[in-house]
């Protein structure tokens, strides 16, 4: 033995060897047939995963490529349907639906509207066109446009735009005002009362 090998021994006398402990046995197989059980499940599950999308696509009244239409909510002001109506509110977002399925159509406007909600986006502009290149005498995606908006309780009002923002193929839309944008209004309107 050499010199380092007596120190190392000398200083290893008094340690004593760890205690461990029993070890539980896991079964696995139970484990392995829950799992096994619901991914049999998912599997055989055949219901049909319910589309947040809720915009309907039937029973919809047709309106001409050139027709002039609007839409309030009972409870807005006259004058901010007015404001609307001139065009006067600054659009905060736009959304191109020309040359689009009526499904694409859909799922895009949903999905827009969404956006612009979480984002406290309340004046946006929605372009279908005019759809005079529809067969027959109705603008198909407009139609469906005006149909689509009078079912989301989030938009207020509605109405063809104005000849210099593109006319009849254009929607001036509003959204409603978010509870933190009613509070920021509240905050800024009611200084100095009490």
């Amino acid at each position: 033995m050499t010199d380092h090998d007596d120190t190392f021994f000398q200083e290893m006398q008094d340690v004593k060897p760890l205690q461990t402990q029993a070890k539980v046995a896991l079964r696995k197989g139970d484990i392995t047939l829950a799992s096994q059980q619901a991914r049999r499940l998912a599997a055989i599950d055949d219901s049909p995963k319910r589309d947040p999308n809720y915009l309907q696509t039937s029973n919809i009244k047709r309106i001409g490529p050139h027709d002039v239409v609007g839409f309030k909510r009972p409870g807005i002001q006259d004058g901010v349907f007015r404001k609307l109506r001139l065009g006067k509110y600054e659009s905060e977002a736009r959304l191109d639906l020309h040359r689009r399925t009526v499904e694409e159509a859909r799922r895009q406007l949903f999905r827009f509207l969404q956006d612009c909600m979480e984002h406290d986006i309340r004046s946006v502009i929605v372009l279908p066109g005019k759809g005079e290149r529809s067969e027959g005498d109705s603008a198909i995606l407009k139609s469906y446009l005006v149909h689509w908006l009078e079912q989301i309780d989030d938009v207020q009002a509605y109405h063809t735009a104005q000849p210099q923002h593109g006319g009849a193929g254009v929607f001036y839309v509003l959204l409603r005002k978010s509870e933190r944008k009613k509070q920021q209004a509240r905050e800024l309107y009611s200084k100095g009362r009490l």
